[in-house]
């Protein structure tokens, strides 16, 4: 059964001056990511404390690089400002990311995914002068806190999950699963959405799991041409990366990504885009102009996440000004006032 009437919309974080737009247009909620010019909590206050409304979170921020204490206090410390608006979403990222970038281990991802939301969330379920234990395989915590500075906090736990697997742990450990920008219908209906189930039942949740996901949009009135370009080379961009293997076998897009790839061993960004083709584009992304956009929109339906989807600004190759275009001019897409 369809669930898209109740969907919402948000965008990743593009500043106080976008945020007031967005939020007067209807958009529910911000998120950030992470990358070694931006940091995921940092990025998270100044939403809480730039915005009103929306919910905001980390869209993620890297699970294994930092402690459950350290995700649950940065956490903590962004509720205060913005009660009952907070949610968190962690991605396990690359293993020679983590390994060769933070120092940690990652072996084991979804494993090690689990036990560390169970020790973020005994962290921040924890009341005051209530000892705080987790013992779990990766993660061990025994605390007793003597200041009267907890109190339990139920905010939303996603994880990125791409696979089966992991999107099994988002429903079974978490609260549901962050879609990547290259979901489609048939990656939602056929992969994503039967594994949640799977975990929720045995999680025996009565709840659906959440759904968040990230939705590659480029929307330019003046240069549709160029928001269609910008769409396909981050589109390629996402498939050089071999971990989407399945992804892309399971759509029958092999030749295509072959051609992907041989391109962007040489540097030809153009050749890359190219190689995107129109039904890739269609089943990924929504650009052009506001017109073509908002029935690109439209036609997606289900093959969007059903509780918010963040209409995400290329960012290969695309300027942060641009980024910051394209944002505000998304907003066209779900408002019928005239975008600012």
């Amino acid at each position: 059964m369809s669930e898209s009437g109740s969907r919402r919309y948000g965008l990743p974080w593009r500043g106080a001056e976008v945020a007031k737009a967005a939020e007067a247009a209807g958009v529910a909620a911000f998120c950030s990511g992470e990358f070694v010019d931006h940091e995921a909590y940092s990025t998270l206050a100044e939403m809480a404390l730039q915005t009103e409304h929306a919910q905001v979170g980390p869209g993620i921020a890297y699970a294994f690089a930092r402690t459950p204490y350290a995700h649950a206090a940065g956490l903590r410390g962004v509720w205060s400002h913005a009660p009952g608006r907070v949610f968190l979403g962690l991605g396990a990222g690359a293993y020679k990311i983590n390994r060769d970038w933070f120092g940690v281990e990652a072996d084991r991802p979804v494993g090690r995914m689990a036990d560390l939301v169970g020790a973020i969330r005994a962290w921040l379920h924890a009341e005051n002068g209530e000892r705080i234990q987790h013992v779990g395989e990766f993660y061990r915590v025994d605390a007793t806190v003597a200041a009267p500075v907890l109190g339990r906090i139920d905010a939303p736990i996603l994880i990125g999950a791409f696979n089966k697997l992991m999107a099994t742990i988002a429903a079974r450990s978490a609260d549901g699963v962050i879609g990547h920008g290259l979901f489609t219908g048939p990656w939602w209906d056929e992969v994503v959405r039967p594994a949640t189930e799977k975990g929720a039942t045995q999680a025996e949740r009565d709840a659906r799991p959440l759904e968040y996901g990230w939705v590659i949009t480029a929307v330019d009135d003046d240069d549709p041409e160029r928001a269609i370009a910008d769409a396909r080379r981050m589109i390629a961009f996402y498939l050089t990366v071999k971990t989407y293997d399945p992804y892309v076998e399971h759509h029958g897009w092999v030749p295509q990504v072959e051609r992907i790839r041989e391109a962007f061993a040489q540097r030809d960004n153009e050749a890359m885009a190219n190689a995107v083709t129109d039904d890739m584009l269609e089943a990924i992304a929504v650009c052009g102009s506001t017109v073509d956009a908002r029935a690109m929109l439209a036609r997606r339906g289900d093959s969007l996440a059903r509780d918010i989807a963040f209409l995400a600004p290329p960012s290969y190759l695309v300027s942060p000004r641009r980024g910051r275009r394209y944002a505000t001019a998304s907003l066209g897409l779900i408002s019928d006032k005239e975008t600012p």
